[in-house]
């Protein structure tokens, strides 16, 4: 392929419309631009075949056309999407356990304190995906503190695409996944049947009450002004490159806490000697500075 890729022009192997390495071109550009996510050579047919649908389902018959669409300013609702088919949205209620047994033993004890003094709690979940890890952060947040919704506590579940932000906010999820969730915790589910014949369940009010969903990409400006107490920012930079990894890091360092920590995906790592951060535990990080 990356013969081919350096022929201007030259087809890339998929099947039923055009698609040319220039094609791909400009589409790893423009989503790198837009949302951070770098596309090497291999993912050629990994974007043909997700694009392809888009193509369908907007009557479409090349990627020339496509890229000529979501190159113009009536085509940003299409770049959404484009942005959207690109990102990976696997989840599950209390992925990484050992962050939530983080949370509940070393960091809550301290910020449900805090809330019962009266000061502000805010933990963010910044690529929420369709909701499962801040409905797991706010559930995990109760077992701690079962009157959070009454104090200044909340929980901020971000994500850039708008479809996984319409599902959190929804908040049903099919019965199966229940078991995902510690038996301690599942009576705040409930059940629904919101999907034809599906069973599937959602949460209490006082879950729901606790977590506010928000459409942000994390490139962009962030409109919040307070500082967090907690983040969990997981499985999401593996998708940048080096220096758009350590430019959001240095953000999130400017908007936390002096004691406050840091959650990543298990494959992930920060660059202690050269970021703001410490090792406090299994992909757990820390501010430098901070009360152990």
């Amino acid at each position: 392929m990356a013969e081919a890729r350096r022929e201007r022009g030259s087809p890339v192997p998929t099947g039923e419309f055009p698609f040319t390495w220039d094609d791909f071109m400009k589409i790893a550009a423009l989503v790198h631009g837009e949302a951070g996510i770098v596309l090497p050579d291999s993912k050629a047919n990994l974007v043909y075949s997700r694009l392809a649908k888009r193509l369908r389902a907007i009557g479409l018959r090349s990627f020339r056309d496509y890229c000529a669409l979501v190159e113009t300013d009536e085509g940003a609702g299409e770049r959404q999407a484009l942005i959207a088919a690109m990102t990976t949205n696997v989840t599950k209620f209390f992925r990484e356990p050992h962050h939530f047994e983080h949370l509940k033993d070393h960091v809550l004890p301290r910020l449900v304190a805090a809330a019962r003094r009266g000061e502000r709690v805010r933990l963010w979940s910044a690529a929420c995906s369709s909701g499962e890890e801040p409905y797991s952060i706010a559930l995990t947040l109760l077992q701690a503190m079962p009157d959070a919704s009454k104090h200044d506590v909340l929980v901020l579940a971000s994500d850039i695409d708008p479809d996984m932000i319409a599902r959190g906010e929804a908040g049903t999820y099919p019965a199966a996944r229940l078991a995902d969730i510690p038996p301690n915790m599942r009576g705040k589910a409930i059940e629904t049947n919101r999907a034809g014949t599906e069973l599937r369940f959602g949460f209490t009010d006082e879950v729901r009450k606790l977590v506010r969903f928000r459409q942000l990409n994390l490139l962009r400006e962030w409109p919040m002004r307070g500082a967090f107490d907690i983040i969990f920012c997981r499985n999401v930079m593996i998708y940048f490159d080096q220096q758009t990894q350590d430019a959001i890091w240095t953000r999130f360092a400017r908007q936390m806490k002096p004691e406050s920590y840091l959650y990543i995906g298990h494959s992930e790592r920060i660059a202690t000697d050269a970021l703001p951060f410490e090792l406090a535990g299994q992909t757990t990080y820390r501010l430098k500075g901070s009360r152990k």
